[in-house]
């Protein structure tokens, strides 16, 4: 072990409830409010020294747990796993580097946890791993903040020989000793200049949100932000936009890419990416629409830069043979890229890329990312429309990472007001311009938060938020 290693001293657990302007689609279900979890982790070293880190992330119901159980009792299950999660932090056995603590809490206590709670509460109401590894992943980034506190490091450059006790052909395995056997995760990564101040951001156009003036009802917000495509378009200058579709109409679906393609060209938008957020049961449903798109609209299916997600995300249940669908366009994993052994599972059935959320924890996304490029995975980090302090490491690793093209950020049009206090430190993070946002900002250490400068300024201008302790 090594004198740079830490230990968890403490745990502290908050809960905001924030509700949205528009609301979102997560597949069938519509949802209008989320409640997002804080942690604040204290570790100590050696020498006795303290860091405190944050972690964050909306707990977003509907996505890490589609069913037909009441989301009263999801949103409940979740906020009670997240209480049992912080007490399981405070007693952390483990010290050494983040990565090291992060992937022995997963496999162990995480693990064990989410056995007991779902074989607690029965057959039929079991929570998913993704909502486990949810509920989990701000705790596991407010220590690899914490770390680069202690160390005044950012955390983008702690993932070195320097600062690691074991290289990553200890978290593969024997299968892929040799492969990882010397190598860490800073080799895959942009860093210093080879990671730039600004990056690309991509706008979701939701199932639910007015693309034109035929889809207005006269119920839109009139709070000065914008309603329609083309007008948030026009004012952030975008450049890409994620098209959400349902999966289960392959007409509308259709349809939907039409009508955004059409003002896509119209506005000079480079890129398209198309979302069946898990609704598609057969590759042929895609290759279909992609087919028509291509013989009647071949300038728009040359916009789509990859499809996502369309198949089941329990990969293990449904192991599709997808190939039909990326010998079309590239064809990307999310929501069943639960880490990186699933990923290499997709990889056997044809998938060829990867989208990173830190939503499953920042320790699995390294992981997930490391092993998608040694083996020539192409990377997205998609976003789970992340507020406040949970933009920060996301953004940071689409910087970070190389992805096939910038970063999916949508916070600003759900519910921009929540990172006010946020935005007055980085403007740039919170707005985007010019189909850019910007991290100049950030602070050096960790994850740059600059965390207590917010809290000033949230302070002397009133705050607007309103965090619990649990």
């Amino acid at each position: 072990m090594s004198s740079k290693d830490i230990r968890i001293i403490g745990c502290r657990l908050l809960f905001c409830t924030i509700t949205n302007r528009v609301p979102l689609k997560f597949g069938p279900e519509i949802t209008t409010q989320v409640l997002c979890a804080r942690t604040e982790i204290t570790v100590a070293g050696e020498d006795k020294r303290e860091g405190r880190g944050w972690g964050e992330t909306p707990l977003s119901v509907a996505w890490v747990w589609p069913g037909s159980l009441s989301y009263e009792y999801r949103l409940g299950r979740l906020k009670d796993f997240c209480v049992k999660l912080s007490k399981a932090w405070n007693r952390c056995p483990y010290r050494g580097h983040p990565m090291e603590i992060g992937r022995q809490f997963i496999e162990n206590e995480l693990k064990a946890l989410w056995e007991d709670s779902n074989r607690k509460c029965g057959a039929g109401n079991e929570m998913p791993w993704l909502a486990a590894l949810v509920c989990n992943s701000f705790f596991d980034i407010a220590l690899h903040d914490a770390y680069g506190i202690y160390h005044q490091i950012s955390v983008w450059n702690m993932y070195t020989p320097d600062f690691m006790n074991r290289d990553l052909s200890w978290y593969y395995g024997k299968d892929f000793e040799k492969v990882f056997k010397g190598k860490y995760p800073a080799d895959y990564l942009l860093l210093n200049g080879a990671c730039k101040d600004d990056i690309v951001a991509w706008h979701l156009v939701g199932a639910k949100d007015v693309v034109n003036d035929e889809e207005l009802t006269g119920g839109e917000p009139a709070d000065g932000y914008p309603v329609k495509l083309r007008d948030w378009i026009t004012r952030d200058g975008l450049k890409c936009l994620k098209v959400k579709l349902c999966g289960v109409d392959a007409e509308w679906d259709f349809s939907r890419l039409v009508k955004v393609g059409k003002i896509a060209l119209e506005t000079g938008v480079d890129w398209l990416s198309s979302d069946f957020n898990c609704t598609v049961q057969d590759p042929r449903y895609v290759c279909e629409i992609l087919d028509r798109l291509m013989a009647e609209y071949p300038a728009i299916y040359k916009l789509i830069l990859y499809v996502e997600q369309p198949f089941p995300y329990d990969i293990e249940s449904y192991p599709i043979d997808v190939r039909s669908v990326s010998a079309r366009k590239p064809l990307f994993m999310d929501e069943s890229a639960h880490d990186w052994s699933f990923v290499r599972m997709g990889r056997e059935l044809g998938w060829t890329g990867v989208a990173l959320k830190t939503c499953k924890t920042i320790t699995g996304a390294l992981l997930s990312l490391c092993w998608a490029k040694e083996f020539s995975f192409t990377l997205m980090v998609q976003d789970l429309t992340n507020p406040m302090f949970a933009q920060i490491p996301h953004v940071g690793l689409g910087a970070h990472a190389g992805t096939i093209m910038g970063v999916e950020s949508n916070s600003m049009q759900f519910y921009p007001e929540a990172s006010k206090d946020e935005a007055r430190i980085h403007p740039g993070l919170y707005k985007r311009a010019r189909g850019r946002l910007r991290l100049d900002s950030l602070g050096s250490y960790g994850f740059g938060y600059r965390a207590e400068e917010v809290f000033a300024a949230a302070e002397r201008n009133g705050g607007n938020k309103k965090w619990a302790e649990a």
